[in-house]
């Protein structure tokens, strides 16, 4: 299944959010979820109090469109999709 990324930058660096605040958002976004776009990590980009000002999330998805509209459901400010290409460092071996 093609693989997609989304960037989502919080509304300011004045206001980053806490752990708990994203997680509220993760919980939604697991229940939008379908076999046709899915959601499958993120990652947090961290300031250094430990908020998060910018989060990357990879999706999973029969195609670009299946995952933006799902993102739309979301409504929280979102770059992307894009399509993704995983290297892992052991590929390199």
């Amino acid at each position: 299944m093609p693989k997609f990324l989304a960037i989502h930058p919080l509304p300011s660096p004045a206001s980053p959010a806490s752990i708990e605040e994203a997680s509220a958002i993760g919980k939604k976004v697991k229940s939008l979820c379908t076999a046709d776009a899915y959601w499958v990590n993120s990652w947090g980009q961290l300031n250094d109090q430990g908020k998060i000002v910018r989060i990357f999330c990879q999706w999973d998805g029969k195609d670009l469109k299946a995952v933006a509209d799902l993102l739309k459901k979301v409504e929280v400010p979102t770059e992307g999709p894009y399509p993704l290409m995983k290297v892992e460092s052991e590929d390199f071996r």
